[in-house]
């Protein structure tokens, strides 16, 4: 690879790797070289800019956490030819990892309880010149969260009022406070990509007979709050109960990676998102008029056991951060106290 250190043999192991050195075997001063100055990194909690910060924000989170690992189950990725030189390559991956780790220290999440927790993170990066230019993140917090024994509301009610009260606490990542970056595109156009992408708008369009239609009968579905489930009824009440919480929010397709490689199933990475008022019922309850944003990232791996003979999905991994959903919604509402 043009431009990276010769010691990365390909992009999924220059991520699992940095990964791993930065996290895990404490090289985090690293990251001054292999994150970019003034890179951007947007989660639903929060829209964090500068390799400082990062550093800052990583080291937060191993104090709290200091036994925290990171082992990575994919990376989806496609060269980026936008950012790729006679000098340089440049790539777009969407790494999924699985972090366990013990609530050893006092931090983000309160006084330390002693407990074990286990959770996926979905994070879409722009890679050029052996380092990260820009980042897009998702981290289950909801598992986090409850695994530590909180209800996700009242957890958040109360990180409201330990950052400060409403007027002080640290917004919410929405259209409003985001950042360009230097990554612009769309991805790629692989038909795997464009497959997911598809299922995923007529599911948003209302169309839920994209979900018997394009889902495996045995589908393995990991969804936000550490939820493990089968089955294409249970894809349904997911994707029902997002969509009918917000019925006239804006959805978007914001970034699509498919990819095929040997020993995998083809596979690919959606980002999405939605914009609009809470005013449903559905997975965030009695409807409130917030106006809330929700970034998602979608991994699907697709096998050929679909009813008509055509491809399905048959492993779904969907994040959005529960959270940062209430957080906008207690800020809105005033239930924050």
């Amino acid at each position: 690879m043009k431009g990276f250190d010769a010691k990365w043999r390909d992009v999924p192991h220059f991520i699992n790797g940095l990964t791993q050195q930065i996290w895990e075997d404490r090289h985090i001063g690293s990251l001054r070289r292999h994150y970019a100055p003034g890179l951007i990194v947007r989660s639903p909690a929060s829209v964090v800019i500068d390799n400082t910060n990062v550093i800052a924000a990583t080291m937060a989170t191993l104090a709290e956490f200091p036994d925290r690992e990171l082992p990575g189950e994919d990376v989806i990725w496609c060269e980026d030819p936008a950012g790729t030189t006679a000098d340089s390559d440049a790539f777009l991956s969407s790494h999924r990892l699985i972090c366990w780790a013990r609530h050893s220290r006092p931090g983000v999440y309160g006084a330390p309880t002693g407990k074990r927790v286990s959770y996926r993170i979905l994070a879409d990066c722009a890679i050029r010149d052996d380092a990260i230019h820009d980042e897009w993140l998702v981290r289950d917090q909801s598992a986090i969260v409850r695994q530590l024994g909180f209800d996700v509301v009242e957890w958040t009610r109360d990180l409201i009022a330990r950052e400060g009260g409403p007027d002080n606490c640290v917004r919410p990542m929405t259209p409003d406070n985001d950042v360009a970056g230097p990554y612009t595109g769309r991805g790629n156009d692989n038909q795997w990509g464009q497959r997911h992408a598809d299922i995923l708008n007529r599911i948003m369009a209302a169309d839920m007979a994209a979900i018997p239609a394009n889902y495996d009968r045995a589908c393995n579905l990991h969804y936000p709050g550490g939820e493990d489930v089968y089955g294409r009824a249970e894809a349904d009440q997911f994707w029902m109960g997002l969509r009918a919480a917000f019925p006239h929010a804006e959805f978007r397709i914001d970034h699509v990676i498919g990819r095929e490689d040997p020993l995998m199933p083809p596979r690919s990475a959606v980002r999405w998102s939605l914009w609009g008022k809470h005013s449903g019922w559905g997975r965030f309850g009695t409807p409130t008029g917030a106006q809330v944003y929700i970034m998602g990232i979608s991994h699907v791996e697709f096998g050929p056991f679909g009813d008509d003979g055509e491809p399905v999905i048959r492993n779904e991994f969907t994040l959005i951060d529960e959270t940062a959903v209430w957080k906008q919604i207690l800020l809105q509402t005033g239930a924050h106290d």
